[in-house]
């Protein structure tokens, strides 16, 4: 019958699309990554020179690191210098230190080896630098700056050079009166050490004049109190 054929057909055009329909993919379980082994830094262990030349090179490029500033007393550590002497040396320190950012750099080394009446050349300001500069950033500390002192007393330093021309020009006496005249430096320091009540003599002085100060400081205000009651009245 029609209808029996009919049916066939329909049977046929359905099965055709079936199997013309994509099956669904298995699920697969999920892949967990395959965890990376660390890297290992293999490398032989740099020597103290190899470490200076690194930091020098890191310091031209520009890529080094600020190192820690390691707090120091000059008065403890520069024990051969009276306090006076070294109050000197830091008030001529921060006259030059036009920055104010707690160095003298070539430019200001410049500008005091000029107003001293010894101009050095570039080259002359550089390795005046050099020779005291123990950290290699290219610029006086004032412990650096201190070094200069200690080695023209010690008697380290070369005639003609700069730093000497420093030391001469600076009005500060450091071949007699820091060291007492004491031709071998280490024999200056035994005696230096031996100074420490004449440096307790001068911070007792220091805290009796500061005390004076303010006794007299005091004394002007009431006077000026007074003076002004007496017009008010």
């Amino acid at each position: 019958m029609a209808s029996d054929e009919l049916a066939r057909k329909l049977q046929s055009r359905l099965a055709a699309t079936q199997e013309a329909e994509p099956r669904p993919e298995s699920e697969q379980s999920p892949v967990r990554p395959k965890p990376q082994e660390p890297e290992v830094v293999c490398g032989n262990s740099s020597s103290e020179l190899s470490a200076k030349l690194t930091r020098r090179l890191d310091i031209n490029e520009g890529n080094a690191a600020p190192r820690p500033t390691r707090v120091f007393n000059p008065y403890t550590e520069f024990k051969e210098f009276s306090r006076k002497q070294i109050k000197d040396m830091e008030t001529m320190f921060k006259r030059y230190d036009t920055g104010k950012d707690g160095f003298i750099d070539l430019m200001e080394l410049k500008l005091m080896m000029e107003k001293l009446g010894a101009p050095q050349t570039h080259l002359g300001l550089k390795n005046m630098i050099k020779e005291v500069d123990e950290d290699f950033d290219g610029k006086l500390s004032f412990r650096e700056f201190l070094l200069i002192f200690r080695r023209a007393a010690a008697g380290e330093l070369q005639e003609e050079s700069g730093l000497m021309a420093l030391a001469r020009l600076s009005e500060i006496n450091v071949s007699t009166e820091g060291v007492m005249g004491a031709k071998d430096f280490f024999e200056a320091k035994m005696q230096a050490l031996s100074l420490g009540s004449k440096f307790e003599a001068e911070i007792r002085e220091e805290k009796e004049e500061r005390k004076r100060q303010e006794v007299e400081k005091k004394q002007r205000q009431a006077a000026f109190k007074q003076l002004q009651s007496t017009f008010c009245s």
